[in-house]
């Protein structure tokens, strides 16, 4: 029998109207008492939960992760109670028989009352308050990203096969030809000269990729598209004015985010978002790596490994760490060695997650020590070479072509 830890806990069943809450307490002589009341979900309904929590002596209230409904029960009860669990829906096992909100909000308690519950991260008010609005930014990134690839479909749809010869249909050329089409006032060959840069090499491409007529619906879908796009970037950057100015309570840890390689302005501020500035939290970086979902997993029964599929972890921060995997392969520093070292034998997708999970410990370190970023000095490409010489050497001794390569060598 499971020895219990805490004499007095509450297990809150979280919906979106009402709270259901089970309170255990033992008494003097060792006696258990439980309570269960129900609440409504509106502020007053709340505070009277939260004045009764209180007045029973609850040292621990458990909730799940019931989609958002949890939050306002979390904001007002981290005011009112020493302690306070969110915890993963998943992680908690309902007792076999009959399905309802009172068994539900008991078995939290039971579950809290013995330790065998632990809290998921929930960062500060202020910084769940800027995920709001970091979240957003990423939300909006997506919903432009769809605009472009509708447009691009609308002129595949009436035949002009723009996108075939311009890569980005965000740069000036292809902006400037779809305002023509939208115009309807230039030939083909009139359209092509507006070509920039590079793209001027292909003009006879991009006028033939023009000739076709466009009708009014679509002028008027292309109209309608394009406007939103332009709606979407403008709300994009005042929503980036808004994050800017959120960092500057953190602005020295923000600004050392900032130099580790692929993190910019936006990054960096996504990331501090979701994991805070405290690393306490975590305690070691493998436990961030595990709760963002970014290390591979573990599945081991009878001495066998049966998977390392990496488990499902923040959306957000695996999002934005891929992003800033794929910005850091490019520049001179360690990352664009691991990646040259990774994609030949686990593929682009595994190198880039592999290397969003060193930016992360990384961040962790900074974050821990208060310290820029400082990138080792050594020549990772020296490394990388004498990694991967036996076996290149062995596969061209296997075709016949390090004898050649000697002959050349010695001519």
């Amino acid at each position: 029998m499971i020895e219990p830890l805490v004499k007095c806990c509450a297990g809150l069943d979280v919906h979106r109207v009402t709270v259901v809450g089970t309170i255990i307490k033992e008494g003097e002589a060792g006696e258990i008492h439980r309570v269960t009341r129900e609440f409504s979900c509106y502020r007053k309904g709340l505070l009277e939960l939260a004045s009764w929590l209180s007045s029973m002596g609850v040292e621990l209230a458990v909730m799940e992760s019931t989609s958002v409904y949890w939050k306002p029960v979390y904001e007002i009860l981290e005011e009112k109670i020493a302690k306070v669990y969110v915890v993963n829906s998943r992680h908690v096992k309902n007792v076999p028989g009959r399905k309802t909100d009172v068994k539900d909000s008991e078995w939290l308690a039971e579950l809290a009352r013995c330790g065998l519950l632990k809290s998921s991260f929930i960062p500060p008010k202020d910084f769940r308050e800027i995920r709001f609005l970091t979240r957003y930014l990423l939300t909006l990134a997506g919903y432009i990203a769809s605009e472009k690839n509708r447009l691009h479909k609308i002129l595949d749809d009436c035949g002009i096969k723009l996108g075939c010869v311009v890569s980005n249909m965000g740069g000036l050329t292809a902006r400037a030809i779809i305002e023509a089409l939208i115009e309807g006032k230039m030939t083909p060959e009139e359209m092509a000269e507006l070509a920039k840069t590079h793209l001027r090499n292909k003009k006879e491409e991009l006028r033939m990729s023009l000739h076709q007529d466009l009708s009014d619906r679509h002028r008027y879908l292309l109209r309608c598209i394009q406007n939103h796009e332009k709606w979407l970037v403008m709300q994009r950057q005042e929503i980036q004015c808004q994050v800017v100015a959120a960092m500057e309570p953190y602005k020295k840890e923000w600004e050392l985010l900032q130099t580790i390689p692929g993190f910019d302005e936006l990054s960096a501020a996504v990331l501090m978002a979701e994991i805070g500035t405290d690393m306490s939290r975590f305690g070691q970086s493998d436990r961030l790596t595990s709760w963002a979902g970014v290390c591979p997993g573990s599945h081991e029964s009878a001495g066998k490994n049966k998977s390392g599929r990496a488990r499902k972890g923040n959306r957000y921060v695996r999002q934005i760490l891929c992003e800033a995997s794929n910005s850091a392969r490019k520049t001179e520093s360690q990352f664009k060695y691991l990646y040259q070292g990774l994609v030949i034998r686990r593929g682009h997708n595994r190198a880039i997650l592999a290397i969003g999970r060193k930016l992360l410990e990384v961040a962790f370190v900074i974050l821990s020590k208060k310290e820029p970023y400082k990138d080792p000095k050594v020549d990772f490409e020296k490394l990388l070479v004498m990694r991967n010489a036996p076996r290149w050497i062995s596969k061209l001794r296997k075709y016949g072509y390090l004898p050649v390569y000697f002959e050349k060598q010695a001519a």
